[in-house]
């Protein structure tokens, strides 16, 4: 499994706290905002809003926060958010992409540059790692929704690009542009997925032992803290040994 489902994992075994909560909320709510305010306020006619609001669904955001934030990108006051991509290398040589949504670029730019430096990474120009991954939608659904087989016939069906399942679930992968239709298909076959996003899929990976992960793991969480970082994806593999250490 490639570095950004383990981490996802990592993640879903640690829980969540109330303030990491309010936090990961806040960020779904400001990109359904901006969503919503570069193009239809139906997530019906906006397929970005649509695939926005899914995940704030999924993520248990609660409906009044989601019609808030749709209804805050139609009012004079709404802030301006640039989407800026950093990239650059973390602990062990780990590829490190940082997407952010920012009302101040200088700010943004200093919190992300200041990170990498006092945990140990670089960071780089643009485009000094993304071609180290491929853009993907990636839909993920639990084992409980169906065998190997059916899953991988109504993934087939949908058009989805490939499907691998075990016994953590199954992860449903698509082109970027296709993400829309396939989770609109697959939602009709299977159900309400757990998971549905753009994701950054890495070409390869690098293997990190414990110190690097606890390392690793140090920039991830300092990055995911500030307001601007929307998400962060990096290129690591660790042994199940180191893993389950963590």
């Amino acid at each position: 499994m490639a570095g950004h489902s383990k981490w996802a994992n990592i993640q879903h075994r640690k829980g969540r706290q109330d303030a990491v909560r309010s936090k990961l909320f806040s960020k779904l709510a400001k990109e359904i905002t901006v969503a919503a305010k570069m193009g239809d306020p139906d997530p019906d006619k906006n397929p970005r809003l649509r695939l926005a609001v899914k995940e704030a669904k999924q993520q248990s955001v609660p409906k009044d926060v989601i019609e808030r934030a749709i209804k805050k990108s139609q009012g004079g006051d709404a802030e301006n958010y640039d989407e800026i991509r950093y990239e650059g290398y973390g602990p062990g040589g780990v590829a490190v992409i940082v997407e952010t949504m920012t009302d101040n670029k200088n700010r943004t730019a200093s919190t992300v540059r200041s990170t990498f430096s006092k945990c140990g990474g670089n960071l780089g120009e643009t485009g000094s790692v993304a071609f180290m991954f491929d853009r993907k939608g990636q839909i993920l659904y639990p084992a409980a929704v169906g065998d190997e087989d059916a899953v991988m016939e109504a993934a087939i069906d949908a058009g989805a690009e490939d499907c691998a399942s075990s016994e953590d679930g199954h992860e449903i992968l698509t082109a970027d542009t296709d993400l829309n239709d396939v989770s609109t298909a697959l939602e009709a076959a299977l159900g309400e997925a757990e998971s549905t996003k753009l994701i950054w899929q890495p070409q390869t990976t690098t293997e990190l032992d414990l110190e690097g992960m606890q390392k690793l793991m140090k920039l991830i969480d300092t990055l995911e803290d500030d307001d601007d970082v929307q998400r962060v994806t990096a290129n690591f593999e660790a042994s199940d040994e180191v893993m389950e250490q963590l």
